[in-house]
């Protein structure tokens, strides 16, 4: 097996110049920046400790623009882990976490060597829209513990209990807590009005960290709760920690990960390809899982929480100029040395500013206006919508996304059966209908013989179809032709149909003629040994030859009487 390996930063540096490296180079100090308060509200929300989300966007970012399929992604912690992430925490702890990322990472890594990055696209939009939009609410209701100030001990995991337990503990709310709050919000939401090269996140975590510190400094209010005072921050970089994993905890831990990859994937060459529309590149999907991968195997190791590609962080860096991985690595650098110089001031950041960050994040990640246009389509399609969204917001994400997809197959194996058609034709048969040839000709069908035109592939959501029209026929014939001109493709249970229906036929005394067959589907024929049964000259490439051997055997009955 080719395996299909070629990340683009070797490509890049082929033909790099000084002028490319300027403007990498400045991409990346701009997108580290706007990445810092992210990262730090990414972690946090996720149940792990600020400098854990900062970690992820380093050594994750690096791996992803060194070994990704993308010139221009950016990668590091993104909102839409933040419910899978909490959700894990709460249930196998911080070291369940890091063996479900690195085995999500793997299972990445096998997509990408399997070429099963174009695959990945074709995830039905409604599955997509749903998931995302239920995170979307799920993470805004996360944040309103820190953004009113409430005084909740623990919080449940489930985002119904969750609402529960804050309408019991309303009486315990903040106001200065939630005037930060929503100051931070105001702040990210007009200071791109004003400027769109400043990130209004990080003008809102400095504006509203000095606002804070001069209250509590010079005012004596001491009630607006900051990062220190929930977690004990440290600059220094872990040491690599081994994960130990057994088959109790790959079984258990599987479903997770699973999620997690099928998330990333999704999420990182969704990216990319908006970053294909906006730079004029073209990305390599397969590449990309892999270095996504990557990625994911080696953060856990450090602590860190899943990776994937960023859209908002790669439009940042794309729209300032970055147009090679360069760019990525600068950002990384741009972010390893913040945490190594200022991260003791991260400590005096507020938390309900930081739950301001995240209210916008899920603002901007519910994509109400899609959703209300996607509520216009069909009913199948607003049906996995829907499912996936209440499965996403009532249960969790994995559930979420497995049952999103059984749906989203089961819907489109029924739309596709219903629009294959199975037609019986007798006495006449005219050649050239349902072409564009303007000459037709017409072939008269002996009596005794029927034609049966199938339209569509012939796989197990039509194979039944197939048969129960054979069982509603009262008479029998002598010969029964079908026709598969359109038929692309035939699989196992159609395949095991048609042995039964021409094994039985054959007892009854009734030839069965095969018309039009493709060269794939004759191959598939073949293996199966099934043109043996047939018999290879009842296998016929055009009509006119299965109807004019379908005559001479009628009328060779005939004559036999």
């Amino acid at each position: 097996m080719k395996i299909d390996f070629r990340p683009k930063l070797a490509e890049s540096l082929r033909h790099y110049s000084k002028e490319k490296f300027v403007n990498d180079l400045m991409a990346g100090i701009i997108v580290g920046i706007v990445a810092l308060p992210l990262a730090i509200a990414f972690g946090i929300a996720s149940g792990v400790s600020p400098e854990k989300g900062l970690i992820t966007a380093i050594v994750g970012g690096f791996i992803v623009s060194a070994l990704g399929g993308s010139a221009t992604q950016i990668g590091g912690p993104t909102g839409a882990f933040i419910v899978i992430v909490f959700g894990i925490i709460q249930s196998y702890g911080i070291e369940g976490l890091a063996i479900a990322t690195a085995m999500a990472g793997a299972i990445l890594v096998m997509m990408g060597l399997f070429r099963l990055g174009a695959v990945i696209k074709f995830i039905p939009y409604p599955i997509v829209i749903g998931f995302t939009s239920g995170i979307a609410l799920t993470i805004f209701t996360t944040q309103i513990k820190d953004l009113f100030g409430l005084s909740i001990e623990k919080l449940p995991a489930d985002c119904l209990s969750q609402w529960a337990t804050y309408f019991r503990h309303f009486d315990t709310m903040n106001p200065m807590s939630l005037l930060v709050g929503v100051c931070s919000i105001l702040l990210i939401v007009f200071v791109p009005k004003i400027s769109r090269k400043i990130p209004g996140s990080l003008v809102a975590i400095i504006v509203m960290t000095a606002v804070v510190y001069l209250l509590k400094e010079y005012c004596g209010i001491t009630g607006i709760e900051t990062i220190g005072d929930r977690f004990d921050i440290s600059n220094e970089i872990p040491d690599p920690q081994p994960l130990h994993i057994d088959m109790t905890t790959i079984n258990q831990l599987l479903p997770p990960a699973f999620t997690i990859a099928i998330l990333g994937a999704i999420e990182s060459l969704l990216s990319a390809t908006v970053a294909d529309g906006a730079s004029g590149d073209h990305h390599d999907s397969n590449t990309e899982l892999i270095g996504q991968g990557v990625a994911n195997i080696v953060v856990p190791f450090f602590g860190g929480i899943p990776v994937t590609g960023a859209i908002a962080r790669t439009m940042t860096n794309i729209n300032n100029g970055g147009r090679t991985p360069v760019a990525g690595i600068v950002h990384a650098v741009v972010l390893l040395a913040i945490f190594l110089l200022l991260m003791p001031l991260i400590k005096l950041v507020p938390m309900a500013c930081l739950a301001g960050v995240l209210v916008v994040v899920a603002y901007t990640m519910s994509g109400w206006r899609t959703v209300r246009s996607l509520l216009r389509n069909p009913k199948s399609d607003v049906a996995v919508l829907l499912t996936t969204f209440l499965l996403t917001v009532v249960f969790n994400l994995t559930i979420a996304i497995e049952i999103g997809l059984l749906l989203a197959v089961l819907l489109f194996i029924r739309r596709i059966s219903e629009n294959v058609q199975i037609s019986v034709l007798r006495d006449k048969l005219d050649v050239a209908q349902g072409t564009e040839v303007s000459q037709h000709e017409t072939l008269n069908i002996a009596k005794g013989v029927e034609v049966y035109e199938i339209n569509g592939p012939f796989f197990f959501g039509v194979a039944t179809k197939f048969d129960d029209l054979m069982r509603r026929m009262r008479e029998k014939p002598l010969v029964r032709i079908l026709r598969m001109r359109r038929v692309p493709f035939i699989d196992s249970t159609g395949m095991h149909n048609l042995q039964i229906l021409v094994e039985s036929s054959h007892r009854e005394g009734i030839r069965v003629i095969l018309s039009g067959v493709n060269p794939t589907v004759h191959e598939t024929l073949r293996k199966a040994k099934l043109d043996r049964i047939i018999g290879e000259e009842y296998i016929c490439d055009h009509i006119s030859k299965a109807v004019a051997k379908a005559n001479a055997l009628v009328e060779l009955e005939e004559k036999m009487r």
